[in-house]
């Protein structure tokens, strides 16, 4: 892939769910951040909603999305987003992550899932720019670290990264409280701002024993892995200084945070 002067950023970002699209401030803050990010030549999307060893890849054309998601009313399960596929991405990714060991796979039938289009219509709403879609192989925060340190190169070829997930993602424990915000939700946010501020990188690898609520805010950890793809992409390109929380605030009970690197 040709190099670009300009080193992209690495997002991770809250994705919400397919009512975002009807919430009156989740769009506009979206697209705000987008508006400001610098063109991708390609986007590079790891969600929560793809767990696949080996690591995956994909479709690289155009292909229907992926409706993961039950008991919604229909208009949401007629949203489509044909953005283009990304073969010359893919092609890198391979060369960047296989090797002893770590095989990586093509899964060519596999579109976009919520977790990715959700937030790229509100982002990207022309669907003009390249999208391909990994998945994740593990949800071992070092390990997420360590594919987010191999793709770092990509963000210097005009590439996007992101990982999408949600700050806090305990829907069952929602379902047991009022209204407002759950105060294992506020508890979690707020460590994970401040771990975040202080590049306290070994707290937050080992969240689950080191904040407050850990267990609670993440009782699956799916939704909070892809931050540290980001993390690590970030790590290599040695701007973890440079991280800025863009959105915060909570959505249906759940921290809605999202962060940029570069």
């Amino acid at each position: 892939m040709d190099a670009t002067p300009e080193r992209m950023p690495a997002l991770y970002l809250s994705h919400g769910a397919p009512p975002l699209a009807d919430d009156p401030v989740w769009p506009g803050e979206l697209a705000a951040w987008s508006a400001g990010l610098p063109r991708p030549k390609a986007i590079l999307m790891v969600s929560a909603h793809w767990e696949e060893a080996p690591l995956a890849l994909g479709a690289t054309e155009t292909i229907p999305l992926v409706h993961d998601f039950w008991g919604f009313p229909e208009h949401y399960y007629q949203v489509r987003y044909a953005a283009p596929g990304a073969p010359e991405l893919a092609a890198s990714v391979r060369a960047m992550l296989r090797g002893p060991g770590t095989p990586v796979q093509d899964i060519p039938d596999r579109g976009l899932d919520h977790g990715a289009y959700v937030p790229l219509v509100e982002m990207f709403p022309d669907a003009d720019v390249p999208v391909l879609q990994i998945s994740l192989p593990t949800l071992d925060p070092r390990k997420l670290m360590d594919i987010g340190r191999r793709l770092a190169p990509l963000r210097d070829e005009g590439v996007l990264l992101v990982g999408s997930g949600f700050f806090t993602h305990n829907l069952a424990a929602l379902r047991h409280v009022g209204a407002g915000v759950p105060g294992w939700s506020a508890e979690f946010d707020d460590w994970g701002r401040h771990a975040l501020e202080a590049q306290d990188i070994d707290a937050l690898l080992d969240f689950e024993h080191t904040s407050p609520a850990g267990r609670l805010a993440h009782p699956r950890t799916e939704h909070f892995a892809p931050l540290f793809v980001t993390l690590g992409a970030a790590d290599a390109a040695g701007d973890l200084g440079g991280g800025r929380s863009v959105i915060d605030g909570f959505w249906m009970g759940l921290a809605k945070r999202s962060i940029q690197f570069g």
